[in-house]
């Protein structure tokens, strides 16, 4: 059932058009269909929730979101543009500078402490090894919002699961993107830590107005969402409220 049919009315209200008919891989000479049929828009703000098995094409289609990867056959609007019309190079810099992701592993480097992992995309955008001072003060700003300020020196290693996700998350946002992507960002927490993840996630988005779209197995994160999207063998199923899906 298609709840939110995609057009082009209205699209400087959305930040996300996708129009998929086909997304394939190759295994050995066998063609493997991993999203079909894909329709759907996503508006300005808003929290999305991705749920369904295993396997059914969940991180695909958030990697396509992420500019990732390609579609074989369709058509994905970020913003206004259509992207398959940039360049690698260009898709890197809309990347960089609109879309902060969120893994459940972290991904934080082990030899930096937490404060310069942080403190990374910033580094890798300017080029420079050194923080300029409106830089710096995104730092402290983004340590203190996420309340991990007096763990800015230690490593890793040194710091809980759920500090970690909090630094990770830091690290996300710290360049101020306008589309937010989380890959189970609670899969590797205790459910205490995974919901007070979750719900410091929904604050900032809600509050600064970013779009979040995050990928759950658990049906507690993904009814915090304003909308569900549903993937099931590939395709999209459903589009609604939680509510809605288990009635």
């Amino acid at each position: 059932m298609i709840l939110y049919p995609c057009t082009m009315s209205n699209i400087k209200a959305l930040i996300y058009l996708l129009s998929i008919f086909n997304k394939n891989y190759l295994l050995g000479k066998e063609k493997i269909a991993a999203l079909h049929d894909i329709n759907l828009k996503i508006e300005r703000g808003e929290l999305i929730s991705i749920i369904g098995p295993s396997g059914s094409g969940k991180s695909t289609l958030l990697h396509l979101i992420g500019l990732m990867d390609h579609a074989n056959q369709g058509k994905i609007f970020f913003e206004e543009n259509e992207i398959k019309k940039f360049s690698e190079n260009e898709l890197a810099k809309l990347r960089s500078e609109k879309i902060g992701f969120v893994f459940q592993d972290f991904n934080l480097l082990d030899d930096l402490n937490i404060e310069d992992n942080i403190a990374l995309p910033l580094l890798i955008r300017s080029g420079k090894n050194k923080l300029s001072p409106n830089e710096q003060i995104q730092l402290e700003e983004i340590l203190e919002k996420l309340g991990i300020a007096d763990r800015r020196l230690h490593r890793p290693k040194q710091i809980s699961g759920g500090q970690k996700q909090r630094a990770a998350i830091a690290r996300a946002l710290i360049d101020r993107p306008e589309l937010l992507l989380a890959d189970e960002p609670t899969g590797n927490l205790d459910e205490k830590t995974g919901l007070q993840i979750i719900e410091l996630l929904e604050k900032i988005c809600r509050e600064d107005k970013i779009t979040m779209i995050i990928v759950t197995h658990d049906h507690k994160i993904a009814e915090r969402a304003d909308r569900i999207v549903q993937i099931d063998d590939g395709k999209l199923t459903h589009k609604a409220h939680l509510k809605q899906l288990l009635t």
